[in-house]
């Protein structure tokens, strides 16, 4: 009697069951990857503040993390879960889907449209070893301006023509040896930090294009003297760029 033979991978062609397990790793990998990236900014939301009707096919993580921060900033829990905090003044024009909203006060101090700002931490960015990044070039030693014209000492000029200020200082991206922002005094004695791409420094001033003369005083300010923080930030550079849109009815006009 002939022994009986089992050739258990006769008919199994290894290379294509690879070739499928690969394909399940790599959905799955795209999967993880997508929930774990809605971490933060979801579940989504719509204008009014309530959930939107699509937050995506893959669901958000079914579990939260907690990552300590350096520097002592304590931790943070993720996703948060927290809706929208502010109330935007905003109006829709029609009921159709993804019809434009129109606002209904200030857009540029309400943080609209182009002068949207996100909610940033309101703590300052720090560097490495746990300072903050930007500050005043006179806090700073040994450092100076070593190519391109000095602004400090010149004139502000708005779009409008009108002389709002002087440059008093260059707050200095520290690690990056790099001007962030130019720091104005106004004719009224107080300050407010101009970002410095949008200032155009010609032989008779620095210019400002986006906003007019009456802008300058809403300017966002900081709560510290030599500190700017990550949330004022994004409020700043918001309200000068959302000045080309809205500092007018003509800008806002022209626009569309």
């Amino acid at each position: 009697m002939e022994p009986y033979n089992v050739i258990f991978f006769g008919n199994v062609d290894l290379a294509q069951i690879s070739l499928y397990a690969f394909w399940l790793f790599f959905a799955g990998l795209v999967i993880y990857l997508q929930r774990e990236n809605m971490r933060e900014g979801y579940p989504l939301e719509n204008e009014e503040g309530d959930l939107s009707a699509n937050q995506g096919p893959y669901g958000g993580p079914s579990e939260t993390k907690t990552f300590k921060l350096p520097h002592g900033r304590g931790s943070i829990t993720v996703p948060e879960n927290g809706k929208e905090k502010r109330k935007l003044s905003i109006k829709r024009e029609t009921i159709a889907g993804g019809a434009p909203f129109s606002p209904t006060g200030n857009p540029m101090t309400d943080g609209i449209g182009a002068a949207a700002w996100a909610e940033r931490r309101d703590v300052p960015e720090l560097d490495g070893h746990g300072k903050p990044k930007i500050v005043p070039m006179r806090t700073l030693k040994k450092y100076e301006v070593s190519a391109g014209k000095d602004p400090r000492g010149m004139n502000v000029i708005s779009a409008d023509k009108k002389i709002v200020g002087k440059i008093s200082d260059l707050w200095v991206d520290a690690p990056e040896q790099l001007v962030r922002y130019l720091e104005i005094e106004l004719k009224d004695k107080t300050s407010c930090l101009l970002p410095m791409p949008l200032a155009l420094i010609r032989s008779d001033g620095v210019h400002v294009n986006t906003l007019y003369g009456k802008h300058f005083p809403k300017v966002p300010r900081t709560k510290a003297q030599t500190k700017v923080t990550m949330l004022e930030e994004d409020k700043i550079s918001a309200y000068y760029s959302g000045g080309q849109l809205y500092a007018s009815y003509d800008r806002l006009v022209s626009a569309f």
